[in-house]
């Protein structure tokens, strides 16, 4: 099974999952985690730009390349909205995941339930903590529920 973890990067919630995962037959992709590198492949690869939005656009469709064929490539797309910031792209990626068929599961605090509601609407589940999708994966994938 391909699995893609979309959203958040602030935190260690991909390394949970894909840790309590272990021993099952999925593998996972990601976006690029590393913030600075994310915001500046487009102009790293492309040449420079001096007006940020042009800056900010380069990146984006760099990463929008792999997003795609992830996306694409996924069986399963997570979608972690965290506490902080406003995550815009993790919205996008679920709308996207969504558009194209796929089992979505969206990774959220209770907080954002009523911001959420009509992307939770679209997801398979809605997970609470990076242990809930591990449990959803084991148990798609074997058929076991949690030990």
């Amino acid at each position: 099974m391909q699995v893609y973890l979309s959203g958040e990067i602030h935190t260690d919630w991909r390394e949970q999952i894909i840790a309590a995962c272990e021993g099952l037959d999925v593998s996972f992709s990601a976006p690029v985690t590393d913030h600075a590198a994310s915001d500046d492949c487009g102009v790293a690869i492309l040449g420079e730009e001096p007006d940020k939005f042009w800056h900010d656009r380069k990146g984006a469709m760099v990463n929008a390349i792999r997003t795609r064929a992830a996306i694409g490539a996924a069986d399963v797309v997570v979608v972690r909205f965290g506490e902080q910031y406003k995550q815009w792209n993790a919205a996008f990626d679920a709308g996207y995941a969504s558009a194209l068929g796929k089992s979505l599961i969206i990774l959220q605090q209770p907080e954002h339930d009523h911001a959420l509601k009509e992307v939770d609407a679209a997801a398979l589940a809605v997970a609470r903590a990076p242990e809930e999708v591990a449990q959803i994966l084991r148990y798609v994938l074997e058929g076991a529920l949690p030990r």
